[in-house]
């Protein structure tokens, strides 16, 4: 089955609407405040290293979103080995996985866009992470990863440096690789 297919007007390539890709990009160009997206997400403690997650509305096209009828609860723990109960997986396993989605689709997306057929991505990753940073016995060891490494296996016509750079178009490669301003307050109950 090939991955570029027309569909009426509409053309599908990598399972993304092109058209409706192009549709987007043309509007944004048009009115770039319909590019400006909020998302949010709330957690709650639950003990130990267990902590919940919800995610559910979000900004974007310049409205409030309303198409999430139920939201999503996502559980983050520790393993054992780091005295959480394993219940989900650990902040950092998070990251990971948020720059594996990221970067998977937008290589999908990028790839479509340029008429590039992609039958098949899977993708491996590994963070190195000293606890000596975050446990403060080492003020010259970084609290979170040192480096993290992504490898990709990717079936596709396209040749894979291509397929490199468009994967680093992600927001979250971006989001990691580059300082974020983050700004935290504690308000007391």
């Amino acid at each position: 089955m090939t991955q570029a297919t027309q569909s009426g007007q509409e053309q599908i390539v990598n399972g993304v609407n092109v058209t409706k890709l192009f549709d987007t990009i043309g509007a944004v160009k048009g009115n770039p405040e319909i590019a400006k997206f909020q998302f949010r997400a709330t957690n709650e403690w639950i003990k130990g290293g267990h902590n919940r997650t919800t995610i559910k509305e979000f900004y974007g096209a310049c409205a409030e979103d309303t198409t999430r009828t139920k939201p999503f609860v996502l559980d983050a723990d520790e393993p054992p080995i780091l005295l959480g109960e394993d219940l989900g997986p650990n902040p950092v396993e998070y990251v990971l996985k948020a720059l594996a989605g990221c970067m998977t689709t937008t290589l999908v997306y990028h790839a479509a866009s340029r008429g590039i057929v992609v039958e098949e991505v899977e993708s491996t990753l590994e963070g190195d992470l000293d606890l000596q940073g975050f446990l403060g016995i080492r003020k010259d060891v970084r609290k979170g990863f040192q480096n993290i490494k992504v490898s990709f296996k990717v079936k596709s016509d396209g040749d894979t440096k291509t397929l490199e750079q468009l994967a680093k178009n992600s927001p979250v490669f971006d989001i990691v690789t580059n300082p974020v301003p983050v700004s935290v307050s504690v308000e007391k109950k």
